[in-house]
Formats: C-alpha cells, structure tokens, sequence
C-alpha cells in the first residue's frame, strides 16, 4: 500500500483524538461510570449526527434488510469497544491496557489471513515486530526490568476482548458483504453510516449500562469539566476519529491502520504531560522512531 501525506494524516488523527479519549476516561473514572460514559457519548454523538444525517433512516427497508451487517459492526466499533475500553481503564492499570492495545497490528493481520485470506506480508510483519517494540519501551518507561514485572489482572481480559472485536470491526469496513458495496449499498454518506451504526451499538450499550445501573453504580458526579468531556470524547473521539478512521481503513486497508494505531499511547505520553504534569523522557523519543519505522517499513511510498 502507497502512503500519501493525505493517507498519513486520515490515520494520525484517530489515534490522536483516541489517546485524547484514553486520557478523558482515566479523568472521569471516579465521576462517570464506565459504561455509562459509554452510553451518554454515543447518545451524545447520535444527537449530533441526526441533524445531517436523518434521511439515513428512510426507507427503513433498507436498514432492516442489512440489519444483521449493522448490527455486528454497531456492536464491535460502538457497544462493545468503548463501553471495554473504559471498563478496562478503571479496572485495570494504564501500562497493562496499552500494552494489551499494541497487540492491535497482530490481531488484524491474524483476522485478515484467517477470514479474509490476506497473507501478511514481511513488510508487515517487520513493521509489526518494530512498532510491538516501540510500544514496549513505553511501556516499560525505558527499562527492560520494569516491562518484565507487569502482571496481568482479570481486568486485561476486558481490553484484549475490545482489541480483537475491533479488528474485526476494521476488516467488516474495508470488506463489506456484498449488500453494502457499489450500486447495492444505500445512498449513504459517511454521517449517515455513522448514525446507523451509533443507533445499532446504542441498543448494545443500553443493555450494558441497564447491566451496570442494576448492580449498583455510582451515581454521575455532574460538572461542567464532565460535561466538557462528554463533548470531546463525542464530537472528537467519535465523530472526527471515526470518520477519518473508516476513510484511512478503506483507503490504505486494516493492516496499515493498525500500524498507525500503535501511535496511540505515544500521543497519551504526550497528553499526560500537558494534563497531567507528567515530563516525558527520552525514551518516549527513542519509540517514536521505532513505532514510525514500523510504518514506513510496512508500507510502499510513492515514486517521486
């Protein structure tokens, strides 16, 4: 796959916006229930979306005769992701759930192989090797005694599930049944997929939260930085991420995202240290190059 400046910067932004997220849910981990927070954020996000995206929803045919399709990629990309990924940062450390996220690259080149039949390429499988490396020496802050003492919790579990759920939510953008795909596929633009998709991952995250309410969650802790929160991780982390996303996924396919997915707890390094104070030290330098290595070895740039 060529890499262009436009490919490059589609893939940069969600990882982005996406640690930006990681950084939020940590925040409002003691104010918001997780899957609560899950569940206002796409509500949120659905509100946003019906304004330029209503026509979606007529004729309702067309979404009932895909509903099978809409419902799986609403449940992995909306549902169930997010509502694990921020159950994840409040029952489980930050370095043990980034490092569980770096294993992204091998899910996906695991998922297109063995449903797809897309052979990983040694280019990939370099670039993989490297950025696994890179993401270790954040993980580990530098020192190889500190990665090798991480000890897993039962709470791992519930990222690993998100991870692998969301590689196959990569793979069902990029290829898609034949239903959704040329003269087949609904006149659909990209808000209104998403506000498809938010209302099929709602229902999911109802039942969640119904699930969480029901065993006796905290109530929400109103303020306006909550409020401010939800605004972000809705608008930024979902709307502009996810857009970018589905546009670099189905450009440059899943195995490259995921590469560019690995500069995630890069972006969450550098967050923290405007947000929460925290300086970063060379060895956030010295995985940056070799996480970008990885992308650059796994893919083919453009003749000049």
């Amino acid at each position: 796959m060529t890499l262009t400046p436009r490919l490059a910067l589609l893939m940069t932004l969600p990882p982005l916006l996406w640690a930006g997220n990681a950084v939020v849910g940590r925040l409002l981990a003691g104010e918001v229930p997780p899957l609560t927070l899950n569940l206002l954020r796409w509500l949120l996000t659905a509100l946003i979306l019906l304004p330029l995206a209503w026509r979606a929803l007529r004729p309702w045919r067309a979404i009932r005769e895909r509903a099978g399709y809409l419902f799986l990629v609403g449940l992995l990309g909306v549902g169930a992701f997010n509502s694990l990924q921020y159950l994840a940062l409040v029952t489980s450390s930050p370095i043990n759930v980034t490092l569980v996220s770096a294993s992204l690259p091998v899910w996906m080149l695991a998922v297109g192989a063995l449903a797809y039949g897309e052979r990983p390429t040694r280019r990939q499988l370099a670039g993989a090797a490297l950025g696994l490396a890179g993401v270790a020496l954040v993980i580990g802050r530098g020192s190889w005694h500190t990665l090798l003492s991480v000890r897993f919790v039962p709470g791992d579990l519930f990222i690993l599930v998100a991870i692998i759920g969301w590689a196959f939510y990569s793979w069902l953008l990029a290829r898609p049944p034949a239903h959704m795909q040329g003269p087949n596929r609904p006149p659909w633009d990209w808000a209104g997929f998403l506000l498809v998709q938010t209302l099929f991952g709602l229902l999911a995250a109802s039942v969640f939260t119904t699930g969480e309410q029901a065993l006796g969650a905290a109530p929400i802790r109103w303020s306006w930085g909550v409020a401010a929160a939800l605004v972000y991780v809705s608008l930024g982390a979902s709307i502009l991420a996810y857009r970018c996303w589905g546009l670099g996924v189905a450009e440059g396919g899943p195995a490259l995202a995921a590469f560019f997915n690995n500069l995630t707890p890069l972006f969450a390094a550098l967050l923290s240290t405007l947000v929460l104070g925290e300086a970063p030290q060379a060895y956030h330098a010295a995985a940056f190059l070799l996480i970008v290595g990885g992308i650059v070895v796994s893919v083919r740039w453009p003749a000049r």
